[in-house]
Formats: C-alpha cells, sequence, structure tokens
C-alpha cells in the first residue's frame, strides 16, 4: 500500500526515501510513549506510516529494527500474544489486544503512559468509557497532572465524566480542585449533577461554608433524600462538629439504609457523644435493622469507653450467631474491647480463633498487653509476629516503645529508636516521633526526648505536650514552662486538655501561681473549665499554691460523678494538715455514691499522717479490702511514714517485716525518716543497710543517715556516710527557696550572697534575730550539720535559703501582706521555729510549702501544730 500526499514533490520524496521516513517514524513511536507531554496526533500519524510503509521494506535494516520495536513495545509480559505485532508487519487488524488485563497491570506512571499511547493509536480512546478509565488509572497512581490532561482531551463529558475526575481529585487529597471542579460542572448546561456527584464534592468540603454551599444545591437539585446523598451530608456535619444538625438530617430521612446508621453512629463517635451511640443502636434493633460488620466495629470501642461490658458481651454474642467473627477487623475490634476491658484472657481466646491475622491483628494483641502493664507478653508476642514472618508498622513501634518503658529498658529503647531512624519514620509520621519523645521522657532521659523533638519536622500540639509533660515529670517544671512558652509563640498549634494538664501540673510543682492564674482566664474563655481533668488540675494548683479556699471553690464547680477530683481536694487538704477536713470529704464522697480508688486511699493514708491520726489511718487502711483494692507499695508507704512519725518505729519495722510486698526504697526511705525524726541512731543504721542494699545511688538516704549522726554529734558516723556518697559520685541535691515579687521569681541558695539586694536581706535578717532573741528564741544548733563553733554555726542557720527569701518578701512587699515561700527540701526545725516569731514580729501570715506538706505560720503558730 503507498501513503499518498496533496503534495507531489512530497510524494517522490517519500517513495525514495521511505525506509529512512519508516525509521524515523518508529523512533516516535517508541520515545513518545516515555514523555510525559506527548501529541496524540503526531503519535496517530507516525503509526500509520510506520503500519502501512513496513510490509512493502524489504531491506534488512528494516528487518532488523523490528524486533527492537517490538521488544519495545512488549509492555506487559503477560500480554505478549495480545500486541499489534505480526510476523510480516506492525499492525494486524484481526489480533485483539486485551486492554482489561493492561488496565490491570499498569502498576506504574511508565507503564499506563504507554498503555495510553496504545489506546490512541489503537482509535480506542475515541470511547469515553476507556478514557474515563484512564482519568480514573492516572489518579490511583497518584499523577493528577495526567489524570486532568487526559480528562480535558474527551471531547463530549458526561456526567460519569465529570464524577470521576471529581472523584480523582479527593482520592489524591486535592480537595480545592475538587470543589472547582463541581462549580465548572454546574456552568456545563448540557449536563447535570446526579446523586454520584455528591459525597466526593462532600467529602472534599474544607470549611462549613463550602458544606453549606454544597447542601444548598443537593436541595435544589432535589438528592436530600438520596440515602447516599444524605449518608454524605450527615458525615459532613458530624467531621465540623455540628452533629445537631447531622442528627436532624438523620431522624428526617423517609428511608434510611444501614450506610446512614453507620454515618449516624459513626459521626456521634467522632464527636464523643458515646452515650448517644447505643440509643441510636436501640432505635436500629427497633426498627429490626442488623447489624453489619462496620457497625460492630464501630459499637464495641464505645462500650469499653463506657464500662459497657454486658452490651459488649451481648454484641459478641450476635457476632457470633451471624458468623462476623471471621470478618478480620470485628476480630480485631474485638480484641482491642477486651484488652480495654482488662480481660486479656477473652482478647488472646478471639486472636487465637483467626484463621487469617494481619498486621493490625499482631498490633491489638501486643497492645492489648502493653496497656494493662505486662511488657513481657507483649514483646513476646511481637517475636511471634517477627517469626510469622510479618514487618512491624507504626504502630507496632508505638506499642514497643511503651514496652521499653515500662520494662525500664534502656538498651531497647535504643534499638527502638534507631529501627525508626533506619526506615525514616521520624521525618514522616509524628506518631512515631511522639512516641519515641515520650518514651525516652518517662525512662528519665529528657535530653533525648528534647533532640527527637527537635528532629520531628511538623509538630503537632502533642509534640508539644509530651515534651512539656516530660519535662515536668522529671521534676523540670521551669523548663516546662518555658516549653510552653515556646509553644505559645507557634501562632499554629492551639493548646488542648492534654496542654493545660501538663502546663498546670508544672505551674503546682514550683508554685507559679501567677502564670497559673493567668491559664485559668484562658480556660475561662474557651469554656475548658468544667472539664474534669482540667479542672481537677487547676484544684491542685491552687491547693500546692497554698490557696486552699480557691481549690474548694473551684472543687463545688466541676463535675464530681468520678473520684478524680475527690482525690485531688482531700489530698490537698492532707498536705495542709486539715486531716479532719480530708476525712470529711471522704464521708461526703461516699455520701454522694462515687466509689473511692487507690488513689483516694493514698491521699486519706497520707493525711492521717500528716496530722497524726494513726488509728483512723490503720482503719482506712483495713477498709480497702472491703472495696476490692489490694494495698501496693504506695499504701504501705503511708502505713510506714504514719506509725514512724508518729513514734511508733518499732510497730513500724515490724509491719515492713511482716509485708506480703518485698519492700522498695520508699518503704525503707520513709522508716529511715522516722528515725531521723526520733533520734534512732541504731535503728537508722539497721535501716540505711536494707535501703542501699535496693537503692545505693539516691543521695537523699546518704544525707538522711549523716543527718542522723551529726544530730547526736557522731561526727565519725556523718564523715564515714559522707565519703561513701562521694566513693560513689554522689552529691547533694543543693536546698533552694522561692519566691514571686512583682511577677518575678527569685530563687535563693543556702548562702546566698549574689543577690542584688544581698546586703539589704542580711541586715533585715540581723534585726529580726534580735527581736526574735527578745522573745526567748535559741537557736537550735543541732540542724547545723557542720561539727564548727557556736557563732559559724548561727551564721549557717541564718543563712538558709527559706529565711534568706522570707527576709527578700519582707523589705520588697507592703507591710503584714502574705509571704509564700516554695523550698524543694523539708524545712530545718529551726527555720521552722524561727519562721513563727517572724510572722509575730511583722504581723503577717508566712506560707511555706517544703517538699512534703505546707506550713501556714500567723500569730507565732503554725497550721502543722509542730507535728511534721
Amino acid at each position: 500500500m503507498q501513503l499518498m500526499t496533496p503534495f507531489p514533490a512530497l510524494n517522490l520524496f517519500i517513495l525514495k526515501h521511505k525506509l529512512l521516513i519508516l525509521l524515523f517514524c518508529a523512533k516516535v513511536l517508541v520515545k513518545v510513549s516515555d514523555c510525559s507531554g506527548f501529541c496524540p496526533s503526531l503519535l496517530k500519524r507516525a503509526f500509520i506510516l510506520v503500519s502501512r510503509l513496513a510490509p512493502t521494506c524489504k531491506g534488512r535494516h528494516i528487518s532488523k529494527f523490528l524486533p527492537l520495536l517490538r521488544q519495545h513495545y512488549r509492555l506487559f509480559s503477560t500480554a505478549t500474544s495480545a500486541l499489534p505485532f505480526s510476523s510480516y508487519g506492525l499492525y494486524n487488524q484481526h489480533e485483539e489486544i486485551d486492554f482489561n488485563s493492561l488496565f490491570d497491570s499498569s502498576s506504574t506512571t511508565r507503564l499506563a503512559k504507554r498503555l495510553h499511547a496504545l489506546l490512541v493509536v489503537s482509535g480506542k480512546i475515541q470511547s469515553n468509557f476507556i478514557s474515563v478509565r484512564l482519568v480514573n488509572l492516572y489518579a490511583n497512581l497518584g499523577d493528577i497532572f495526567l489524570s486532568r490532561g487526559m480528562f480535558n482531551q474527551i471531547p463530549q463529558k458526561d456526567i460519569y465524566t465529570w464524577n470521576s475526575m471529581i472523584s480523582a481529585y479527593v482520592h489524591t487529597g486535592h480537595f480545592r480542585e475538587a470543589i472547582d471542579c463541581f462549580y465548572q460542572l454546574l456552568l456545563v448546561a448540557s449536563v447535570r449533577a446526579d446523586f454520584y456527584t455528591f459525597p466526593p464534592v462532600l467529602k472534599a468540603c474544607q470549611t462549613l461554608m463550602d458544606g453549606k454551599k454544597i447542601h444548598c444545591w443537593v436541595f435544589k437539585l432535589g438528592f436530600q433524600w438520596d440515602v447516599f446523598v444524605a449518608a454524605s451530608l450527615i458525615h459532613m456535619y458530624s467531621r465540623f462538629s455540628f452533629v445537631g444538625i447531622a442528627h436532624s438530617l438523620f431522624d428526617k430521612m423517609p428511608f434510611r439504609d444501614m450506610g446512614s446508621w453507620n454515618a449516624m453512629i459513626s459521626g456521634l463517635i467522632q464527636n464523643g457523644n458515646a452515650a448517644q451511640v447505643l440509643d441510636v443502636l436501640d432505635e436500629m434493633r427497633l426498627e429490626g435493622i442488623k447489624m453489619d460488620s462496620i457497625t460492630v466495629a464501630s459499637i464495641l470501642p464505645v462500650c469499653a469507653q463506657l464500662g459497657d461490658i454486658s452490651t459488649a458481651t451481648l454484641i459478641h454474642l450476635y457476632v457470633i450467631k451471624r458468623g462476623l467473627e471471621f470478618e478480620l477487623f470485628v476480630s480485631n475490634a474485638l480484641i482491642n474491647m477486651y484488652s480495654k476491658f482488662g480481660n486479656l484472657g477473652n482478647a488472646q481466646k478471639v486472636f487465637q480463633q483467626m484463621f487469617l491475622r494481619d498486621v493490625v491483628s499482631w498490633n491489638s494483641i501486643i497492645a492489648a498487653y502493653e496497656q494493662n502493664d505486662d511488657p513481657v507478653t507483649a514483646q513476646w508476642f511481637f517475636v511471634k509476629m517477627q517469626l510469622n514472618g510479618l514487618q512491624p508498622d507504626l504502630l507496632t513501634l508505638v506499642s514497643l516503645a511503651s514496652i521499653a518503658t515500662q520494662s525500664k529498658d534502656y538498651k531497647n529503647s535504643r534499638s527502638v529508636h534507631g529501627f525508626v531512624m533506619r526506615r525514616g519514620w521520624l521525618m514522616e509520621a509524628v506518631v512515631i516521633g511522639n512516641a519515641v519523645m515520650d518514651m525516652y521522657a518517662k525512662l528519665g532521659v529528657i535530653d533525648s526526648a528534647h533532640k527527637v523533638f527537635e528532629l520531628i519536622t511538623v509538630k503537632d500540639v502533642i509534640s508539644w505536650n509530651t515534651l512539656i509533660s516530660g519535662y515536668a515529670q522529671n521534676g523540670l517544671a521551669s523548663e516546662a514552662i518555658e516549653i510552653y512558652r515556646m509553644m505559645e509563640e507557634c501562632k499554629e498549634i492551639k493548646p488542648n486538655q492534654g496542654t493545660w494538664v501538663g502546663i498546670l501540673a508544672a505551674c503546682a510543682h514550683v508554685g507559679a501561681l501567677r502564670q497559673g492564674m493567668r491559664i485559668h482566664g484562658q480556660l475561662i474563655k474557651t469554656n475548658l473549665l468544667l472539664d474534669v481533668f482540667v479542672g481537677t488540675c487547676l484544684i491542685d494548683l491552687y491547693g500546692k499554691c497554698g490557696r486552699l479556699v480557691d481549690a474548694m471553690s473551684l472543687f463545688y464547680q466541676v463535675p464530681q460523678d468520678n473520684s478524680v477530683p475527690w482525690n485531688v481536694i482531700i489530698s490537698c487538704h492532707g498536705i495542709h494538715g486539715h486531716g479532719e477536713k480530708a476525712l470529711n470529704l471522704f464521708r461526703e464522697m461516699q455520701d454522694v455514691g462515687v466509689k473511692p480508688d487507690h488513689v483516694t486511699f493514698i491521699s486519706l493514708l497520707s493525711a492521717c499522717s500528716h496530722s497524726g491520726l494513726v488509728d483512723e489511718g490503720k482503719w482506712f487502711f483495713n477498709l480497702m479490702h472491703e472495696y476490692g483494692i489490694k494495698p501496693s507499695l504506695k499504701h504501705y508507704g503511708c502505713m510506714v511514714d504514719l506509725l514512724g512519725r508518729a513514734g511508733f518505729l518499732e510497730m513500724a519495722y515490724d509491719f515492713v517485716k511482716d509485708m506480703p510486698l518485698q519492700p522498695d526504697a520508699s518503704i525503707w526511705g520513709a522508716l529511715l525518716g522516722a528515725c531521723r525524726i526520733h533520734g534512732n541512731v541504731e535503728l537508722g543504721k539497721l535501716v540505711s543497710d536494707h535501703l542501699f542494699e535496693v537503692d545505693s545511688e539516691n543521695v537523699g538516704y546518704y544525707v538522711l543517715l549523716s543527718n542522723i549522726y551529726a544530730n547526736v554529734g557522731k561526727w565519725e558516723g556523718v564523715d564515714k556516710v559522707r565519703s561513701l556518697a562521694r566513693e560513689r559520685g554522689l552529691r547533694k541535691t543543693p536546698g533552694w527557696s522561692s519566691i514571686e515579687v512583682s511577677h518575678r521569681v527569685d530563687v535563693f541558695y543556702t548562702g546566698n550572697q549574689s543577690h542584688p539586694k544581698c546586703e539589704e536581706i542580711y541586715a533585715e535578717l540581723r534585726i529580726l534575730t534580735a527581736k526574735m532573741k527578745s522573745l526567748g528564741y535559741i537557736p537550735d544548733y543541732s540542724f547545723v550539720l557542720q561539727d564548727v563553733e557556736d557563732d559559724e554555726k548561727e551564721h549557717i542557720l541564718t543563712s538558709h535559703s527559706e529565711r534568706l527569701a522570707i527576709a527578700f518578701g519582707i523589705i520588697s512587699t507592703p507591710p503584714k501582706s502574705p509571704i509564700r515561700i516554695f523550698k524543694n527540701l523539708r524545712v530545718c526545725g529551726d527555720c521552722h521555729n524561727a519562721t513563727k516569731f517572724i510572722s509575730r514580729i511583722t504581723e503577717r501570715e508566712i506560707v511555706v510549702r517544703d517538699s512534703k506538706r505546707f506550713h501556714h505560720f500567723k500569730n507565732g503558730i503554725c497550721s502543722c501544730g509542730d507535728y511534721w
């Protein structure tokens, strides 16, 4: 067959040089399919030239080139027989191409382009159906530019074409473009949107205003009661937290299918309305609608959240009856549900009965044991997961980070961090960065936690919360407050409940009352004041800053239907020495029907210890068994402190020996502290031997033993203990006291000489000391732990950090105004006595919070009644 054109000269050139033209056109076919911006008309003309000229070319050059061309167009190994080649030419109309298999096999953009070229030259591209398949193929491969380009080349676009393009934008996350495409559709008079148009468009709405505009078009076109469109509207309004509007739409639907019910349930769950979910479930049952696997997987977490084990068990029976337990995600939901109830036996049974397990299944069972404080079994399941050939994903590593934290396994924590870094996940997913940061913070390696924080490229509010809480939990409250200030400078980060809980705890720890009050004002503006956890932290803040009246006022404002606020207010009264008031609050708690938990009894036993209520403390310890609470080491520690502080040292020692649990450092430390108070050197030495066996790295215990020897003048024992501490590389924590004056916090260390008002402070102390001695004050040199002369001992006592802070407060504040001091260690006995005299001389209320409790000094009397 000859190829002729309207131009004679060109025809003559083609006849003479058809081999050269053939080679050129074949190269065009080879190259053009790899280009992102090829011209379909050029490609088609080149293919026509090749297919027509090739049979007439008998030369050896073309015979060599044809196999090369054939090899280039062998797009898919499974479809070679369907390619448009024959033994004598390039194209044979009698050979059919299996385009369906080619579409299914196009797993990369490169292959999709080659398929596109083949569709163009074969003429199949003229079919709207084929063209739309290409639009969807490019979108599924993530190339929205090529998808839109193919869409633009379709001459006659029907509604199916428009819907496909809108869905392609939504699929690739180009939501604004999806909305714009919808509005372009509305401008086409010959095409009308249908009920398939609106679900993806509603999903693309990124603002409520967009959603409302689309809702208006739904009404205008009459699709408001189509089940697919209505379900999408419910999803949209729920996403923007307008669950009331969503529920109203749901109630007005004339017909509701399974998708509508699931949409309403999902919307309620998304907005935290767990109780209403069960109401919808009851309504669904009354209308005779059977739950499907999606409903079950959505409802089970709600049952766990509400603590409704009965409903959860009934749903499990329904699952078995309907044969839904073979659904993979239903079984995964059952594992998660039982783990939330702490029923690990049933969770493991569900896991073992699964015929097919995916990574989610393994993650669920690992997390079940990890979240129920069984890191050993969780680690064992992780090993089994690897033996089954499954690779861990992000959520697996989140659980492994928690396992390392619970096991106190620093070496394993480094392995987790290394695995995350090798996979590059720290830069990709903020959730794993937050988990690694939390792991280091809870292991006490806060510097590593901060380094991970800096490596996270896109930080979310949880990243900031984790670092703030990490510093606060490691006793670095000032650093936590500084991180919060940095967070405030990031305008795109909005504080949430976790932020307020973390920063309020930090403010309470250092007594930053003004900072806490400023946060209180922000909470009032954001309507979070009545949140039980945030409100409880505010109660704790005011209680620990000495504002017990304000703490009580807040307590009566927050919900009191669980034990959390009760525990805090009882604890606040305990540390202020108001033991009887704490016991009365417990009785109120019982009267309103709130069940106490293990924290409640820790607060009660601590309150009894601070107030010397020995009999009441014993009664509460025995009462725990009636509530089914097994005493922990913390409860035993409170009892030892209660008995020891009251002077029953032998009884306390016998109590420790009879404990069913192995005593830890806190138990022996409480008993050693009691030995220091009552000067029992022999028992103190015996207790210290046990103490150093379980914790030889805490310098505070060496200081306690040294003080016991110093109090009775055994300086050889003092030197021996101090030498032992030095040999082990331990240094005493320096004592400091802080005071807030004129929005500024000043910190004083013992013997401080660097303060700008140093001379005025020491001058004021000399005046106060003279006035105190005239009223009968006698320095107690037993609290000086150095073997020096009496004059030097008096100077040391006068230079204690709490006295420096009090003197600074006196010269810096108006007469007779209250002074609030915060001390990191226990206040010494001589300073306690001196502060009583100072409160009487200056006619001020002086509030001192040490590491254990509050002391309110007024008119020469302390609220502790000298029992501390």
